[in-house]
């Protein structure tokens, strides 16, 4: 539990430090997004808090048919000391200041205190919806659902949704 409030706190000095950083004219190629909310929200049972960190590199875009794509790797710490380490990728779609973004990351998660997902290996589909908020920031809400795809013995899957900072470097 201590070392969740340590980095709920180190995670919010970062979102923080992100806003008091002077910005400039060149152009920004490194995006974190930094988010908190609730994991496996439809399990009343194991409903927790969840806090995360994501890295995406814009240099790394490619528009493709399906739109821009990029890769997108982070790390969501859950409450009860589980944890799930992701990498894949994010396509983004833009509408004035309205940003959408869903992605596919494949994982892996550790159970720690928390639900038993059924395997090491999990997948995570999410929708994010943000809006441009300052110059090279952006706020918004993110859903994502995470399953194994019946790799393991069970697939009780989980639910979540999220506050999320957007911030480019």
């Amino acid at each position: 539990m201590k070392i969740n409030n340590l980095l709920k706190k180190v995670i919010l000095a970062v979102a923080l430090g992100a806003f008091i950083l002077p910005a400039n004219s060149e152009e920004k190629n490194t995006e974190y997004s930094f988010y908190s909310g609730k994991f496996d929200f439809s399990d009343e049972g194991k409903v927790t808090s969840v806090i995360g960190i994501q890295h995406q590199n814009e240099e790394l875009n490619r528009d493709t048919f399906l739109g821009n794509i990029s890769p997108v790797t982070g790390v969501m710490l859950m409450q009860n000391s589980a944890t799930y380490v992701y990498t894949g990728i994010q396509a983004q779609y833009k509408v004035g200041k309205l940003n959408f973004n869903p992605s596919f990351t494949p994982g892996f998660y550790g159970e720690g205190n928390g639900k038993n997902l059924g395997h090491i290996v999990e997948f995570k589909s999410e929708l994010q919806l943000t809006v441009d908020f300052f110059e090279n920031s952006e706020f918004g809400l993110k859903y994502n659902h995470i399953s194994n795809a019946n790799l393991g013995d069970k697939n009780p899957g989980a639910n979540s949704y999220m506050l999320n900072f957007l911030k480019r470097f």
